[in-house]
């Protein structure tokens, strides 16, 4: 992707107008769908961001957000920013997906607009006590207070307004993607202010020694587990789905988030299915 500058290190992206604005009280967060007990469909961006792909999510329909990798990619924060914008002016949600390392990197999601954040790679219920930690304003947590940003609405909320408003309504994910958060899934779930946890298929059959093998009942058991700790805590589960068999059988046992969709795949997809409708112009000689 090439980026045009005004001045170094700016990148300019070409918005509508109502891109500029915050939230307007029509617009529906996954956190309120899922209170609602609706099924939410979200697509995962970040190899091939562009403000006018995450339009395109938006307006084609069916998708009610958008989760921002920053384990495996890497926008800038002004780029974080950016898609998180996009996302509201498309109407869409966003969360980002970070690795559980950095107090910064959960503050700085949150206060780029995203709403809320989805730590991948969390082991247990101490790892997942500290991302909370970061997430949540005193009482429950230590994040540092500053409303300057997206979800203070640049300084025009009152402190007080800001850290109840964000603790209600940020949300918190966990990722399950190896066999000790398998097995601890039970006290994760129960962590207070964890939202959801979101199975990983590809690192969690990784982990269970079948790696692609997202039928193994290895994988099955997994699932199982994570599903029933849920209930328990009273939570949601989410997971990224393969293939439509794999997406029923998450159906199926009561995942609420889905993620049938992520940007490569989605051009891949697109790829071949523009080889499929023109073989005469792709055929071999």
């Amino acid at each position: 992707m090439k980026l045009r500058f005004m001045a170094p290190a700016l990148p300019v992206f070409i918005l509508h107008p109502s891109a500029l604005i915050l939230p307007s009280p029509m617009f529906q967060t996954l956190r309120s769908r899922l209170v609602k007990g609706e099924r939410v469909v979200v697509c995962g961006i970040g190899r091939v961001f562009h403000t006018n792909f995450v339009q395109c999510i938006g307006v084609t329909g069916g998708f009610h957000g958008v989760w921002i990798d920053q384990e495996h990619c890497g926008l800038t924060m002004r780029e974080l920013e950016v898609a998180c914008v996009t996302c509201r002016a498309a109407g869409l949600d966003s969360f980002v997906r970070i690795a559980p390392t950095s107090y910064a990197v959960v503050t700085q999601c949150l206060e780029a607009g995203a709403g809320g954040i989805m730590a991948a790679m969390v082991k247990n219920a101490a790892e997942t006590e500290q991302i909370v930690q970061w997430a949540k304003f005193a009482p429950r947590g230590t994040r540092g207070l500053n409303n300057g940003g997206v979800d203070g609405r640049f300084g025009n909320m009152s402190a007080k307004d800001f850290c109840e408003t964000a603790n209600r309504e940020s949300l918190v994910i966990i990722q399950i993607e190896t066999a000790q958060a398998v097995e601890e899934a039970e006290a994760i779930a129960a962590v207070d202010g964890v939202d959801m946890l979101f199975i990983g298929p590809f690192d969690l059959s990784q982990a269970m020694g079948v790696t692609g093998d997202f039928f193994h009942p290895k994988c099955l058991a997994a699932i199982d587990k994570v599903a029933a700790a849920c209930k328990k805590a009273g939570k949601k589960w989410a997971a990224l789905t393969t293939t439509p068999e794999h997406c029923e059988m998450l159906l199926e046992k009561g995942c609420s988030l889905i993620t049938p969709a992520s940007d490569m795949r989605i051009v891949n997809a697109g790829i071949k299915a523009i080889k499929d409708n023109f073989p005469q112009v792709f055929a071999r000689k």
